[in-house]
Formats: C-alpha cells, sequence, structure tokens
C-alpha cells in the first residue's frame, strides 16, 4: 500500500525568520490577487514569492513567476534564510481553531510519499480538477524542482499510530509556533527518532491514502516526474520526483472537518428563476420560508435549521435575487435512481452535490460540463452568511446551500474509483504552506 518516509525537509531559519506567521500563506488556490500582494508587503522572504509569484507584463519565457520563484529559492538557501535539515525526519504539525462555539485540534503529519498511479488504488482522489491550473503548477515544478505546499491527505488510523506521535511529542519540544491571520494557532514537532520513523513507515504500508485537498498538485507531480525521467539520465527509483510531499491525517481526528462549497448563479433572469421552480416542484418537495416580516433573518435561520435536520437526506437550501422567501428542496425518494439509473454510481447518487450538479445545473437549468467549469457561470464560497448576503447585494441572483459530505462519504467513493464533483469538498482550515518545504533535487 501506501510508501511514506522522513525527508530532509527545508526550512526558515529560526534565527533569521523568528515569527513564522510573517512568512506562512493559506494554499495558492485561496489566495486573491489583493492578499497576494499584501502578503509581498509583509515579509521580503514570505512563502507567496515561491509558491505564486507575481506575474507583469513583462514576463517572458526568462523572466516570469516561475523563473523567479526559483531564483529566490536559490537565494534564500544560499544566504541561509532557507535551511535544509541534514537528517530525515517526520514532520507532526497541530493546529487548534474554533469551530460551532468550540475549539478543536486538528493533527497532521508531514512527509514524503511514493507516487504512485491512481489505477494502482493505492492513493485515491475524490474530485475532478481543471487542467489549467495542473500545467501552471508543472511550469513551477520545472524551474524550481520543489514541492512548497503539500498534499492534504486522510488515512484511517486503525492502530493508533495517531495517539503513538501525540505521547512521543510530550517528550520533546516544538519547532515552531505561531499564529496565523485567521486566529488559529499552529505548532510542529520534527519526529527522528529511528524506531518511531520505521513504525510509522510500517503502519502507513497497510494504508490506502485518500487525497482530501490538492489534487491538481498530485497530478502535477505525477507529470513532473515523469518529465525528469525522460529529461535526467541519472534517474531512478531512488530519485526525489518519486516522492511528493503529504499532509496526513486521520480520518478519526475529531478536528478533521469539511465545510460544504455553496454554488452561486448571476445573471439569471426572473423569469428563469420562476419556471425552475415549476419544474423543481416535481422532484422536490418545497418548504417555503418568508423574509417579508420584521426579522427577515428569521427565515434564514428557519432554513438552516431545516438543513440541519434533513443532513441525512437530500436536501439544498435556495436564496434568490428580489424574492422575499427562502426555499428548502427536499429530493422525492427515488428520484435520482429513476432519472439517472445506472449512469451515476449509487455512492455519488447519496451525495448532494450530486443532486445539485446534474438534476438541478445540467438537467433543470441546462448546464453542460463546460458552463460548470466556467467561473463566469457559477461561483463559490464556503460560507453560509456570505452567499445569503452576495445574492442580497445583487451580486448573485441565485445560491444554492448545501451540506457538507461526510468523511465516510469521501472514503467510500474514493475506495470505488469514483470521483464528485469539483468543488465538493472544503477541508477546514487549509493546511498553511511554508512550515516545511521539499527539495525535489539530490
Amino acid at each position: 500500500m501506501a510508501k511514506i518516509y522522513p525527508f530532509r525537509g527545508v526550512r526558515y531559519n529560526r534565527r533569521k525568520i523568528e515569527d513564522l506567521s510573517l512568512v506562512v500563506t493559506p494554499p495558492y488556490d485561496v489566495i486573491s490577487e489583493e492578499e497576494q500582494q499584501a502578503y509581498y508587503k509583509r515579509h521580503t522572504n514570505n512563502a507567496i514569492r515561491l509558491d505564486k509569484a507575481l506575474v507583469t507584463e513583462k514576463d517572458d519565457k526568462t523572466d516570469n513567476p516561475y523563473t523567479r520563484a526559483a531564483a529566490d529559492f536559490q537565494k534564500w538557501r544560499q544566504n541561509g534564510v532557507l535551511i535544509r535539515d541534514e537528517t530525515p525526519g517526520f514532520y507532526l504539525t497541530t493546529v487548534t481553531f474554533p469551530i460551532e462555539g468550540k475549539s478543536v485540534t486538528r493533527y497532521g503529519l508531514i512527509g514524503a510519499v511514493q507516487l504512485e498511479p491512481f489505477e494502482s488504488g493505492v492513493i485515491l482522489p475524490h474530485e475532478e480538477t481543471f487542467s489549467k491550473v495542473k500545467s501552471e503548477r508543472l511550469e513551477l515544478m520545472k524551474a524550481c524542482h520543489a514541492n512548497f505546499s503539500h498534499i492534504f491527505s486522510v488515512y484511517s488510523d486503525k492502530d493508533g499510530l495517531l495517539q503513538t506521535l501525540k505521547d512521543h511529542i510530550q517528550q520533546i519540544s516544538p519547532e515552531a509556533e505561531f499564529t496565523d491571520d485567521s486566529g488559529h494557532f499552529h505548532r510542529m514537532w520534527r519526529i527522528t527518532d529511528p524506531k518511531l520513523c520505521r513504525q510509522v513507515t510500517e503502519a502507513m504500508e497497510q494504508r490506502r491514502l485518500f487525497i482530501a485537498d490538492g489534487h491538481h498538485r498530485y497530478e502535477t507531480a505525477l507529470n513532473y516526474r515523469e518529465w525528469v525521467r525522460q529529461n535526467d539520465p541519472d534517474f531512478d527509483e531512488t530519485h526525489p520526483a518519486n516522492f511528493i510531499m503529504m499532509y496526513l491525517c486521520a480520518v478519526e481526528d475529531q478536528g478533521l472537518i469539511i465545510l460544504p462549497t455553496h454554488r452561486l448563479l448571476p445573471s439569471v433572469a426572473a423569469e428563469t428563476r420562476q419556471h425552475f421552480m415549476q419544474q423543481a416542484a416535481q422532484y422536490f418537495d418545497i418548504e417555503k420560508f418568508d423574509r417579508d416580516g420584521a426579522d427577515p433573518g428569521q427565515a434564514v435561520e428557519q432554513l438552516d435549521k431545516s438543513l440541519h435536520k434533513h443532513r441525512n437526506d437530500h436536501i439544498i437550501g435556495l436564496v434568490m435575487k428580489d424574492e422575499p422567501a427562502c426555499y428548502a428542496l427536499v429530493l422525492k425518494p427515488g428520484v435520482m435512481e429513476t432519472l439517472f439509473g445506472d449512469e451515476i454510481a449509487a455512492p455519488l447518487q447519496g451525495l448532494d452535490v450530486t443532486v445539485l450538479t446534474r438534476l438541478i445545473l445540467m438537467k433543470l437549468m441546462g448546464f453542460d460540463k463546460q458552463n460548470l467549469d466556467d467561473h463566469s457561470l457559477i461561483g463559490y464560497t464556503s460560507s453560509h452568511d456570505e452567499a445569503v448576503e452576495l445574492v442580497e447585494n445583487g451580486d448573485y441572483d441565485m445560491a444554492f446551500i448545501l451540506n457538507p459530505p461526510t468523511n465516510e462519504q469521501v472514503r467510500k467513493i474514493a475506495e470505488a474509483g469514483l470521483t464528485m464533483p469539483r468543488k465538493t469538498t472544503f477541508y477546514y482550515p487549509k493546511a498553511v504552506t511554508g512550515q516545511v518545504f521539499n527539495q525535489l533535487e539530490r
């Protein structure tokens, strides 16, 4: 099964960078242009300059975001801003954050995982990906020969490996502690004990890994390995390009939180919205919550309660522009099986996002697969409040509010070799970039 090993991580030199909060960032794919500029200004050695360097009008084949990232990565290693650990190790991290009024902690183990094609069934995806993003990431890897951000994956901790690691770190001091922009508290320990490292490797050999976040980066790493194979005469099975840096989280971890990803539609005419509601009544029982009373927010609260009440059923919330009500669409029994039969596998039929994508967006609203990839036609947010606000402000005409899938659903779908629609899961919080990098050169 999965082969995971300790590695010689490249980390910020704490003698030069005392406060890691100045140099870490969220993953590249959730950073806006404004945030990108802010990270640039925050510190001259911020990880943004490596993982998502600025684009300029003068960019060409010899001077572009990828070449500049490569130059910075080399310079920072030469001047001691970044240092490579002398011996291999695993990196155990924690992030403590509030959720639903309580504080929870998630544990993540960072190691070097041997790349496997998805067909092997060892490392499994659960979402489809965008090809444009993969090509952009490949250019960065070719220029820098490094992993700057890790793949977030999930495994089943049947033998209590996480507890063993927790016990171990009680005996050693953390290598790093910092609080990020969201107020989340991070800690990291380096695990170098040879016996424990072997125990981690042996335990993971019995496991499959499920990619939670970072499908683009994983597929890019497979393409990068093939590129190295073709261009490096010294390539063999021990070459660093055979491995990818992963952040591994136990599915049993109470801190492993999935948030929903709500859908937002712009430019939907009032007549189209009205026609949709008429069609939807064939397939859904529709609950209506009036918003024109003394407290319009009460209707949204009622919708929230309905979503929670029916969280084990198929239910989708709906808020529309200039509409004095919001709605809960509860799927009638047998609809998906009747409409799609063997076309959609049973585990996928069990997802609210499949109902939204295939029945609502494609069948009732006429979207095709190309439309689903067009961000000018469909927007996303993991915040229920933001989704409602964006419709109320007129930025969007319709918001479809979802419950999140469960970790168990993700596991079953991945094990079945199936993939969810894009933007199905949002693991919260994202694993930060900048705690440790992985150099892919010997």
